[in-house]
């Protein structure tokens, strides 16, 4: 009989446990923490959900069925974890990720709109244009609560019969011919397959040689306070996406406090999630509040709060997803997994089930060529 060990419950990993539970078969997931905590990748407060997607068309399929899904464990938890406010790629009309924006909307035939000068101020005020520059709309997109997200799938999995091992590190995942062995803090445990979704802990658990390409990387976050509360209200201001310079990721006040604004820049290499920085220095602060102040006049540039969190990355920025043998990847997803995280957790299963999957993963294979994007 199947037997499954979910390494890992976080992003990815609760959302496997969750859709292998529902399918009846049997898993337990292991965690050197417990689902929801602060050391993984799924920290942060908010998460964007697009479908207009830079990153390219192969992905908008997974991202339509990751939709339904998430509808799916909405009600199961009986809370909302996705806010459909829109989204917006705000930048140079003829910049490279404005333009893959449009084509994988042409590709999939997304509705998207391309908004300039008074209108785009009419609608998104919150994010005003400069010279030369144009406003994408996304009416698909918007936001997910990561933390409670990942608590809700880990509390429908154990519903559904799954088990979860929390604060029980694991020290070595041994497949061989008939099953798979663990070995965790509490002693070796006894599988037939074994899903490896560790998050930043990747590189220490994954196999080579895919581990050794991998690098672990701190991820920081800043909030700001609005000049006006009529800015950024979740009820209507959309998420967006800045790109040229300064490039950056900005959400709605969701706390009524803040407005998160993750500014995109070479995320620096850490040696572990262990060793994850949780305090940012005072330049990187500065560059932020620069880009804040150049683009955003509706946040005073002075952060109220900072956070740090940690992902593994691949060499060419796409994850890992697919199955070696008696062991599943699902793994590296280099800081854009999160919106996915459901579907990928249902092709998971879809991997230990049968061993295949109907869904076009080629682009994730971990035998890929592991090369860094141009």
């Amino acid at each position: 009989m199947t037997s499954v060990a979910v390494i890992g419950t976080g992003t990815v990993g609760s959302m496997a446990l969750w859709r292998l539970a529902a399918r009846g078969i049997p898993a337990t997931g292991f965690d050197a923490y417990a689902p929801g905590h602060d050391r993984g990748a799924a920290g942060g407060e908010t998460r964007i959900f697009r479908t207009a997607y830079k990153e390219g068309p192969a992905y908008v399929p997974l991202l339509r069925e990751a939709r339904t899904l998430w509808e799916e464990l909405e009600r199961s938890a009986g809370r909302r974890l996705l806010t459909p406010v829109g989204g917006v790629t705000v930048g140079p009309r003829d910049h490279p990720k404005v333009r893959a924006v449009l084509a994988a909307a042409r590709a999939c035939d997304l509705d998207v709109e391309v908004l300039t000068g008074q209108d785009a101020r009419d609608r998104v005020p919150e994010h005003p244009l400069r010279d030369g520059e144009v406003m994408v709309v996304d009416h698909e997109a918007g936001y997910l609560r990561p933390e409670p997200s990942v608590g809700a799938a880990a509390a429908a999995a154990e519903r559904a019969g799954a088990r979860i091992a929390r604060y029980t590190p694991v020290r070595q995942v041994r497949p061989d011919a008939t099953g798979v062995t663990v070995v965790a803090e509490d002693g070796e445990h006894r599988f037939t397959h074994a899903v490896l979704a560790p998050g930043p802990w990747a590189a220490g658990l994954l196999p080579e040689p895919v581990a050794g390409l991998l690098t672990t990387k701190a991820i920081t976050s800043t909030w700001f306070p609005r000049r006006e509360e009529s800015l950024f209200d979740p009820g209507r201001c959309p998420i967006a996406i800045r790109v040229g310079e300064p490039a950056y990721s900005c959400f709605p006040s969701v706390d009524g406090v803040g407005v998160k604004v993750n500014l995109h820049v070479p995320w620096q290499p850490v040696a572990s999630p262990e060793s994850l920085p949780r305090s940012v220095p005072v330049a990187y602060i500065a560059q932020v509040a620069e880009a804040v102040t150049a683009t955003l006049p509706g946040l005073r540039p002075d952060p109220v709060r900072v956070a740090t969190y940690c992902d593994a990355f691949t060499p060419d920025g796409h994850g890992l997803l697919g199955r070696q043998g008696r062991l599943v990847l699902a793994a590296a997803f280099s800081g854009h997994g999160f919106k996915l995280a459901p579907v990928f957790g249902d092709i998971v299963a879809d991997l230990v089930e049968t061993g295949a999957t109907a869904r076009e993963i080629d682009h994730l294979a971990p035998n890929r060529p592991l090369r860094r994007s141009p």
